[in-house]
């Protein structure tokens, strides 16, 4: 099986957090794992995202006395949805899947450490004032493609993959190894329908 060159496989927080059970599980989060897997051997370099946020992080509705999970804030000029305590650092939750084969993760990119702002983007946090160093490092090792799988489509996979875009990557979405939130109904739709309208190519595990 030929692997693919000049491209990237970026697994977007496929975290304990975010898998049924978790503190912010996303619905049938653990589905996409066994494809997730059986891509790896198909790409020459493999990177993730982890969500990193630290106890006192400003997403956290716990930590705005009277307000709920999912409420919407204004946060330093950014509007901010109000999420349960998850993926805090050096915690269980915050761990990659164990069922998730890391052996060929070439490094792991942290984000959401910035207590005051929340980063759903594996390349820069939601002001995009600081970068996580990411697309530059892809840059450096002649990356001029990526496939993005993880969780959730409608938020971190999304912003992660108009980031790539916006950094001038190729991007193809790789649809079934990625599941969704749906806050609101049909989120992950409208997500998907963002991403192709900016030039992501969305697609199936069988095609790659």
């Amino acid at each position: 099986m030929s692997t693919l060159s000049m491209t990237a496989l970026v697994l977007v927080d496929i975290q304990n957090d975010f898998l049924p059970g978790g503190a912010l599980a996303v619905p049938e989060g653990d589905q996409i794992i066994p494809i997730v897997n059986s891509l790896l051997p198909r790409f020459e370099l493999i990177v993730a995202t982890q969500d990193w946020h630290p106890p006192d992080h400003a997403s956290f509705a716990a930590n705005h006395p009277g307000r709920k999970p999912y409420e919407q804030i204004d946060l330093d000029g950014l509007p901010q949805t109000l999420w349960p305590v998850h993926c805090v650092q050096n915690t269980g939750g915050a761990l990659l899947a164990p069922a998730l084969d890391t052996r060929r993760v070439a490094r792991v990119f942290p984000k959401g450490a910035d207590p005051r702002i929340d980063s759903y983007s594996g390349l820069f946090d939601n002001g995009h004032r600081q970068s996580t160093g990411l697309a530059e490092w892809l840059r450096e090792r002649g990356v001029s493609g990526i496939y993005a799988a993880g969780l959730a489509t409608d938020y971190c996979v999304k912003f992660t993959a108009l980031d790539a875009i916006g950094e001038g990557f190729r991007v193809h979405l790789i649809e079934d190894a990625c599941r969704g939130v749906n806050l609101v109904p049909d989120d992950t739709d409208r997500a998907l329908d963002q991403m192709r309208s900016a030039g992501v190519r969305v697609i199936r595990s069988g095609d790659v």
